[in-house]
């Protein structure tokens, strides 16, 4: 197939969408599809090596994200563009006036659409509180997804939860993960001497966009209470982003890394012993799977892919949404206990295993076929 991917972001910049493309892209280009691209300009010029043929349009950084770019409307590009090269059918990765003018232009041609469901756009309006948007929000995000054959997202839960809000055409497609590049084995003696770990001393980590909506001031509170209980104990902090400041003058014992290169962060997981994962925002969360897979203790809510993938007390913890307090004691309580968090690990990597990238590209495969099989489902009615 000649598959479309339309996003506002690519590798090489950091985060949920351009990873999950990045693997979905490299099992397709070796299943022998051809991809195209449709992206914002980048901030650092060149092209995309995976694609055969890309299209950069115009795009405005997000304040407080300077390298992260939404893309402004561009339907006749992109409908010109796609008479010059057209595809069998388009994924859109973006919910924003770039994934609007696609949809419009693709809709126009004939062109068969899925999309993804890869942010919860509503939520955010709670966190950076403007809550009175989040109706209107959800009712411009089910015009947009009923508009197209299908739409994918990460977890049964999220799923059911669409469906009861009147979401047609969803579909479920998990994530996956490299459990050779995420392993146990990649243990660095040397990186944990220089965080002034021991053999013995436990690790603490977390990984991800330092954020609001991230739920970082629960992740302040579990990091000064575990310290409190075991003052010998390392808490590392990889990632970036607007919140890194004020969370660095709050946790002075923490190690902050910035974004690592992806062989370190493999390093990086398998040198911790715990994995402290305190969002609510997240569709999915790849690094809650990559942490198992590197055989962590995991510690997480019952949301998104700690409701998919945790069994409370099996594989790792988990909590019920909100239940702060609960999360704080899980996690002061495992630190202090070597054997267990070691036992987690071991259950944890075992579930890991089982999502595959070659098993969630079928899935995706599966469902952009359906669309180019059933074209008539692009123009059904949207019911809002």
């Amino acid at each position: 197939m000649h598959i479309c991917l339309v996003s506002e972001t690519w590798t090489p910049e950091v985060n949920g969408v351009a990873h999950t493309l990045a693997q979905l892209s490299g099992e397709l280009l070796a299943r022998g599809h051809q991809l195209q691209l449709i992206r914002p300009r980048p901030m650092a010029p060149g092209s995309a090596e995976e694609v055969a043929v890309e299209l950069q349009l115009p795009g405005l950084a997000v304040p407080g994200y300077r390298q992260v770019r939404v893309g402004l409307p561009s339907g006749r590009r992109i409908a010109q563009w796609w008479r010059e090269n057209p595809p069998d059918v388009v994924y859109l990765a973006t919910q924003g006036p770039l994934g609007w003018s696609a949809q419009r232009a693709a809709r126009r041609l004939g062109l068969p659409v899925v999309a993804g469901w890869h942010t919860n756009f509503d939520h955010y309006c709670h966190d950076y509180g403007i809550p009175w948007l989040a109706p209107l929000v959800e009712t411009r995000l089910r015009t947009f997804h009923n508009r197209c054959a299908a739409t994918l997202v990460p977890t049964h839960s999220q799923l059911d939860d669409l469906r009861r809000r009147g979401f047609q055409g969803v579909r479920c497609m998990a994530r996956g993960v490299d459990g050779t590049r995420f392993a146990p084995g990649h243990r660095d003696d040397t990186l944990r001497r220089r965080w002034g770990a021991g053999t013995h001393t436990p690790v603490a980590l977390h990984v991800g966009r330092l954020a609001p909506e991230k739920n970082l001031d629960l992740l302040r509170d579990s990091f000064r209470a575990m310290y409190a209980a075991h003052p010998e104990i390392r808490q590392v902090i990889v990632g970036d982003g607007p919140s890194r400041r004020s969370l660095e003058r709050s946790l002075p014992e923490a190690h902050f890394t910035g974004f690592v290169s992806p062989d370190a962060l493999a390093r990086y997981y398998a040198s911790a012993d715990l994995f402290l994962f305190p969002s609510l925002s997240e569709t999915w969360g790849n690094v809650l799977l990559e942490a198992m897979a590197s055989g962590l203790g995991v510690i997480a809510f019952r949301h998104a892919a700690g409701a998919e993938l945790i069994d409370d007390g099996r594989n790792g913890l988990s909590l019920d949404p909100g239940d702060e307090a609960g999360f704080r004691d899980a996690a002061v309580a495992l630190c202090q206990h070597p054997a267990r968090w070691t036992r987690l690990g071991r259950a944890a990597r075992s579930r890991a295993l089982g999502y595959t990238w070659p098993a969630i590209t079928d899935t995706f495969v599966a469902a952009l076929k359906d669309a180019r099989e059933n074209r008539h489902a692009t123009e059904r009615p949207c019911r809002v």
